[in-house]
């Protein structure tokens, strides 16, 4: 038996050329010669043994066409109608059975096997997987480089209001406290010392002590300012993701909480990278002490550079912390377990994605400072050759500010890129180990995506 496509479909009508028998029995051909015979007595018997039929038949619909042969005036079985099941209607277009999109064949519009996407007489056609939601500013699926950065990108463009206005107060703030203590209590009055050569030892290490304790002041305020902006700019990337604009005011109230937390883990990463670096570098300050200046000074060397490998990997090991964080609402130790979590079997994709993060910033800000600052200096009492050989004794007041505006500006730019990758970055490891987009459709109100019933997100 045979139900393909094509053939009679079960209990459906006789085919031309028969007349229905009793109880299903087929009718005798009508090429066959015979004599009438009465009701009541029965006829002979067939001469051919293909065509002897038993007295016992399934009933009705239960059986198909006979697949023996079949005589001279008997015609096919006729084809159910719909397009793509049989052949070609008269005049149709394209060499695919069923015209145009609807056929089972080579030739039709869009591909060999019927319409656009694949076997368009048999269904719709199946093009590939569905597209996946995009309530926000990226696709709620796991995601590649380009669309991490573009996200950053977009996050920045579809909410400026929010995401500059953050950056920019951020650091002008940061940049006026600054100047401020540059200008009254960290002048650069130790440039003429160290250039000296007649200085004696006291007097340079007295210099390069200030010069330390300047640069360490001035870290400690950018650090501030990043922590800032990195906590406020989290809750916006995330709100972002889900296509919901926060404002300023929001995204502070949200973030608040957490800002102490976020100092604490940013300055214990600090530590423990500054720690192990000079764990690597102190066998050769004591050798350099008690020994060979020289051997010391290359131990010393040699020591840093190994534990700065180390400190990198843990850095990286930990660089999706301040987001886990900020939005999971942890404490410190377990944001770092989140971090490590996360990050362990794609540190190389991460190490990756951050640093190409961080060279595109850098060159942006480099782009916008770099102009400011030469422009400051030719402002300034020594001039562009006065800065560019250090001659000058003292920055002055000129130089501070220009140079200050160049770095708002950079900062305003570059906060967002940095921040809104390293959200994005932690967002897109969760849903490719946590199946997180499921939640985030959910959270967005896409409707029919993914599972009815939500489960639990691990660390969610």
């Amino acid at each position: 038996m045979n139900d393909t496509p094509g053939w009679a479909s079960p209990g459906s009508a006789p085919s031309d050329g028969q007349q229905p028998g009793a109880y299903g029995r087929p009718a005798e051909p009508a090429d066959r010669p015979g004599p009438a015979q009465p009701a009541d007595q029965p006829g002979p018997e067939p001469t051919n043994p293909g065509t002897k039929w038993s007295e016992e038949q399934p009933p009705p619909g239960q059986w198909s066409a006979p697949t023996g042969p079949t005589g001279p005036t008997q015609a096919p079985p006729p084809t159910p109608p719909g397009p793509g099941w049989g052949a070609p209607p008269p005049g149709a277009p394209g060499a695919g059975y069923g015209g145009p999109g609807g056929g089972y064949g080579p030739g039709g519009p869009g591909g060999p096997y019927g319409g656009p996407g694949g076997y368009g007489g048999w269904g719709t056609g199946w093009g590939g997987p569905p597209p996946a939601a995009k309530p926000g500013v990226i696709p709620l699926r796991p995601l590649g480089v380009g669309e991490i950065l573009d996200g950053a990108v977009s996050t920045m463009r579809t909410y400026w209001r929010t995401v500059l206005g953050i950056s920019l107060t951020v650091a002008v703030l940061t940049e006026v406290v600054a100047v401020l203590l540059q200008g009254l209590v960290l002048n650069n009055t130790n440039s003429e010392t160290l250039n000296d050569p007649s200085a004696t030892l006291d007097e340079l290490s007295r210099a390069m002590a200030d010069s330390m304790l300047s640069s360490a002041v001035l870290f400690l305020i950018s650090t501030i300012g990043t922590v800032v902006a990195t906590a406020l700019l989290t809750t916006v990337t995330s709100r972002a993701v889900l296509g919901k604009s926060v404002t300023t005011g929001e995204a502070w109230r949200d973030a608040r909480p957490q800002v102490p937390r976020l100092f604490g883990l940013i300055f214990l990463l600090l530590l423990i990278a500054l720690g192990i670096i000079a764990a690597g570098a102190l066998p050769g300050i004591l050798v350099s002490l008690t020994a060979s200046t020289e051997a010391g000074i290359a131990l010393a060397i040699l020591g840093s550079f190994g534990t700065s490998i180390v400190a990198l990997w843990l850095m990286m090991r930990f660089s999706l912390s301040s987001p886990a964080l900020m939005l999971e609402k942890q404490g410190i130790r377990k944001a770092m377990s989140r971090s490590a979590k996360l990050v362990r079997g794609s540190w190389w994709r991460v190490f990756g994605i951050q640093l190409l993060a961080g060279l595109i910033a850098g060159i942006v800000g480099a782009i916008v400072v770099i102009p400011f600052t030469l422009l400051a200096a030719a402002l300034s009492g020594g001039g562009i050759s006065g800065f560019l050989t250090g001659a000058a004794s003292e920055v002055d007041w000129t130089f501070l500010i220009v140079s200050a505006i160049g770095s708002v500006i950079g900062s305003t730019i570059t906060f967002p890129i940095t921040a809104g990758v390293t959200v994005l970055l932690y967002i897109d490891q969760r849903i490719r180990r946590e199946a997180l987009d499921l939640e985030l459709a959910r959270a967005a109100g896409v409707q029919g995506y993914g599972p009815s019933t939500p489960g639990p997100t691990p660390g969610g």
